[in-house]
């Protein structure tokens, strides 16, 4: 949907789950869906997720692995 080499600038989003993506800035955003503060190019944003984002499993995964 989005060119990996476009000069567009982007968000860092979040969903429920703490899944992140990347989001053109300015568009409205899906629901579940919040903004975490994060913006540049895609790259940058990329970089940001790579470092929030160190347990890939969505949240109610770890939820239910940590009450085990």
């Amino acid at each position: 949907m989005f060119e990996d080499d476009d000069d567009r600038t982007y968000e860092v989003v979040r969903n429920t789950e703490e899944q992140y993506s990347v989001w053109p800035d300015g568009r409205a955003l899906p629901a579940g869906w919040e903004r975490t503060g994060g913006r540049g190019g895609k790259a940058h944003c990329l970089a940001l997720i790579d470092g929030l984002w160190t347990d890939l499993r969505p949240r109610s995964t770890r939820e239910r692995a940590a009450a085990r």
